[in-house]
């Protein structure tokens, strides 16, 4: 029989050293492959997204902003004296002439007042009448001793002739022709003398009348102006149009030139725009605007531009030339278009959600089969409402996405679905 002789064994460390470094060089390669390999593009709803294909050709520059319409006409009532309201002849929304009575003041001291100013009328008048009735019987009383003294006078002349012809005959005594000439004389200066005093005393009476007869007209004058303030406590509209605001009630105090009323003249609006400060820079005045009522549009020119802005926002008027749509009326709100300038044969495409004019963004331009999207780098140029003008970065016919895209800053790929 055989006998079994064992067999030494061989040792196997050789290979165990060959199979570890086999695989670690085979985990190497796969770590090192692995890091060569990008991360999968994520995917985006299509749906979602707003696109826009850009296109060469003209580019109308605009500016919008809301606003409202406000009358080009507006009356405002206020009241000349404080006063107590006693009554509202009209209500808001009413049409008025400009001689309609609007709201009724009552004020006593006023009244008192124009009450006195007319009986200092009644007082001086009746004074020019007593000093005309005085001067009257002066004169009357000066000519009737003119009147005497030319008749002394002419009796004098009678006696003197007779004296002088009992003289000559030897009658009379010289002396007593005498004392009859210088009776004569005398009446004559005497009468000469009370003529010159009528005459001044005509002059001087006519000057006291005058002057009398002014503080009459004085006195008339402020008695009317008194008047005046008594009438203006009713408060009329003014000018023909619609009355659109009287916030008081009757018993309510209205302090001197409080505002009352407002009335305005609804056929003649214009719109005012509030424009953001940022915005306003290229509007002028003269440009082309266009306002949506919500019940149709009209056209008209910008005529005013605030020098200041408020709340980042400058008021921009504007004169409306089109008929304006049924239902409006001031105060409606309103949205204004205002057209900057025209750019002619320019790439443009629709207003992305980030992106100042001149300024460079990131927008992602969609593959030709529709099924991806892969970040440009695009360079803006002047910007519209809902357009801008593409400088550099994209060509006439891309596609591109102008939704808000920031969630996706990290990757420069997406796809799309």
């Amino acid at each position: 029989m055989g006998v079994d002789v064992p067999r030494k064994r061989k040792p196997k460390t050789a290979r165990y050293i060959a199979y570890g470094t086999a695989a670690a060089i085979l985990f190497g390669g796969a770590t090192f492959g692995l890091s060569r390999l990008r991360a999968a593009a994520p995917t985006v709803d299509g749906a979602t997204v707003w696109t826009d294909v850009v296109k060469r050709g003209p580019m109308i520059r605009q500016v919008q902003g809301q606003g409202t319409l406000i009358p080009e006409e507006i009356r405002w009532i206020s009241a000349p004296r404080a006063g107590r309201v006693e009554k509202l002849l009209v209500f808001p929304g009413t049409p008025v002439e400009a001689d309609t009575v609007l709201v009724s003041l009552s004020n006593p001291e006023v009244e008192l007042t124009a009450l006195e100013a007319e009986r200092q009328v009644s007082e001086a008048e009746a004074q020019l009448t007593n000093l005309r009735a005085t001067l009257e019987n002066q004169k009357l009383a000066q000519q009737s001793a003119l009147a005497s003294l030319r008749s002394q006078l002419a009796d004098a002349q009678r006696r003197a002739a007779a004296d002088e012809d009992l003289a000559k005959k030897g009658f009379l005594s010289n002396l007593e022709m005498e004392q009859s000439r210088d009776r004569m004389t005398e009446l004559r200066g005497r009468i000469e003398f009370e003529t010159k005093r009528l005459g001044a005393m005509g002059t001087g009476d006519a000057a006291q009348i005058a002057a009398q007869g002014a503080q009459v007209q004085r006195l008339r004058s402020i008695a009317e102006f008194r008047r005046r303030e008594v009438e203006e406590l009713k408060l009329r509209a003014g000018v023909k149009g619609v009355l659109q605001e009287l916030p008081f009630q009757v018993g309510q105090s209205v302090p001197a030139a409080g505002l009352v009323a407002k009335v305005v003249n609804p056929s003649r609006l214009k719109a005012e725009l509030r424009i953001p400060e940022t915005q306003v820079k290229d509007v002028a005045l003269g440009q082309k605007a266009t306002i949506d009522t919500r019940n149709g549009e009209v056209v008209g020119k910008v005529m005013r531009i605030d020098p200041a802005a408020v709340g980042g926002t400058v008021r921009v008027e504007v004169r409306l030339e089109g008929e304006l749509p049924k239902g409006s009326r001031p105060d409606l709100t309103v949205e204004g278009t205002i057209e900057l300038e025209r750019l002619d044969n320019v790439l443009s495409v629709g207003r992305p959600a980030f992106g100042q004019p001149g300024a460079t963004v990131q927008l992602f331009r969609v593959d030709a089969d529709g099924n991806g999207a892969q970040r440009a780098t695009v360079q803006l140029g002047k910007t519209s409402v809902k357009t801008v003008e593409i400088v550099n970065g994209l060509a006439e016919g891309d596609k591109v996405i102008l939704s808000d895209m920031s969630q996706w800053d990290s990757v420069d790929r997406i796809r799309l679905r």
